[in-house]
């Protein structure tokens, strides 16, 4: 048995259950604190350790779990809004942390965890689930290796559910959020920063709420966030990049879908079908040579969480790191610059103009 590593969680709601669920399969977690301030979450969570809640104790807020002494690391699944004032008292306690997408709402907070991070002795860990994906990591994986040759273009197609609903709705507003284009599309502007291996120049989004939400209202103010846009952009080695996002088409067959096109062949990956697909160039003509192959995700893993095994793969990664046996992969550096380009989409769609990465300072 690998050594223990004491593990608590702040934020017990859906996505806090997921990491619950994962810590079970990850040998030598331990969960050992909750904090939440909604006794109904905590309830939850409680549900979904069963046995193994016993002894595990709750708290209110961040700072009273940190002050415990009773965690190593903690995991920060808390609403957006929340992270600059829950990750506070775990950067003052030294913890080692691995703390949900986005990092923060502003770039401004999230530059502020940048800096936090790089005085902190314990570990910072942006958890960017859809890096570990094992189809998505094959596929990227097999760019960098050379698999297309000199990449050019790449999209990135998420057609998927509107938004589910939160405690006290706190979603349905970008102030709440950072946008859709923050909240929901940091983990695709993240994947475009690791698979483009560059960094962005310049944005343009086309969005709007067009759909959802339409009939709901909140002490008469009405929802403002994005539910379908298309995301351009260009990197700083030329490579173009395009996000095409629709939470009104659950009904399709493959939720993420992404496609990388070099000067020698074009890649594709599908989730949750799992397939890569490749596509090399034949010429005018010429018989086509597609390859297609199904990449296998443990079942464990699978049944572990709603992102197709990768919450899993990324504590194995993330724990591995808090023993010293591996590196950070997601940094808060990384975290900041996916809020970055979201911010930047964010005020493209309502400004209908180009915005570059510059004017925000970063």
């Amino acid at each position: 048995m690998k050594e223990q590593v004491r593990y608590g969680l702040i934020g017990t709601g859906m996505m806090g259950v997921e990491h619950l669920n994962n810590l079970a399969i990850t040998p030598g977690a331990v969960v050992t604190a909750l904090a939440d301030p909604m006794g109904t979450s905590l309830d939850g969570a409680r549900r979904a350790l069963g046995q193994r809640a016993e002894g595990v104790e709750s708290f209110e807020s961040a700072a009273a779990l940190a002050e415990s002494g009773a965690v190593d690391a903690v995991i920060v699944a808390s609403p957006n809004f929340t992270h600059r004032e829950v990750l506070e008292p775990l950067f003052d306690a030294g913890l080692n942390i691995l703390c949900e997408k986005p990092v923060a709402t502003t770039i401004d907070h999230a530059r502020w965890v940048v800096e936090r991070a790089a005085q902190s002795p314990g570990i910072f860990w942006t958890a960017m689930e859809y890096r570990y994906m094992p189809p998505a990591a094959e596929f990227i994986a097999a760019l960098h290796a050379g698999k297309v040759g000199r990449l050019q273009m790449l999209s990135i197609r998420e057609h998927r559910f509107p938004f589910l609903v939160k405690v006290g709705d706190w979603n349905r507003f970008a102030r709440n959020t950072g946008g859709t284009m923050v909240e929901k599309c940091c983990h695709f502007f993240d994947l475009m920063r690791l698979i483009v291996q560059s960094e962005p120049v310049r944005v343009y989004c086309s969005g709007a709420m067009d759909v959802n939400h339409l009939d709901e209202s909140y002490g008469g103010e009405r929802p403002d966030i994005i539910d379908n846009s298309y995301t351009t952009v260009d990197f700083a080695n030329g490579v173009r990049a395009m996000l095409d996002l629709s939470m009104f088409a659950e009904g399709a067959e493959n939720q993420e879908e992404i496609t990388a096109v070099g000067d020698k062949a074009r890649l594709d990956v599908l989730i949750p079908e799992g397939a890569i697909v490749y596509s090399p160039r034949v010429g005018f003509m010429n018989p086509k040579q597609v390859e297609r192959r199904v990449v296998h995700v443990d079942e464990a893993a699978l049944k572990a969480g709603s992102h197709h095994g990768s919450t899993f793969y990324e504590h194995q990664k993330f724990i591995a790191a808090v023993r010293g046996e591996g590196a950070v992969e997601v940094t808060a550096h990384d975290g900041m610059m996916a809020v970055a380009i979201g911010v930047a989409a964010e005020l493209s769609a309502r400004e209908h103009r180009v915005v570059t990465m510059a004017e925000l300072g970063v």
